[in-house]
């Protein structure tokens, strides 16, 4: 499987690949700022950023609007991967065998996220017929 950089990269931060924290942390990477710096800058405090990028919380909305003006990227970008944003490290220099491993090992991570959500889901279809059983 032979793919240009530009093919490999596509959708490289979209919701199939990459995470909300993901997005957030390369933005802030590509703005140079450190965790710290950005955490000043919004007004809140370092370990809530912390958490925003390792996906255990999430920014309210009037946070998610000041991301993305600090940033330079969409509101969009930041949370879907789609639309204005930044490019996926080293988008240019990817070799071709290097972007077919990358390529099927986001298609698997897509897979197992599928599958989570199908787990939770059979999860909650369970519980419920165990309570309402009881």
């Amino acid at each position: 499987m032979d793919m240009s950089a530009t093919e490999s990269t596509e959708g490289w931060y979209s919701d199939d690949a990459a995470t909300f924290g993901d997005r957030l942390a390369a933005a802030r990477e590509a703005a140079g700022l450190s965790q710290k710096d950005l955490a000043r800058r919004l007004g809140v405090k370092h370990q809530t950023l912390k958490h925003w990028e390792d996906d255990i919380a999430e920014p309210r909305a009037n946070k998610l609007q000041m991301l993305s003006g600090l940033l330079s990227v969409s509101l969009r970008w930041l949370l879907t991967g789609h639309g204005e944003g930044v490019e996926p490290p080293g988008a240019a220099e990817i070799a071709p065998d290097v972007s077919a491993v990358l390529a099927e090992m986001r298609a698997l991570r897509a897979q197992a996220d599928r599958m989570a959500e199908r787990l939770g889901v059979l999860e909650k279809q369970l519980r419920r017929a165990m309570t309402d059983a009881a």
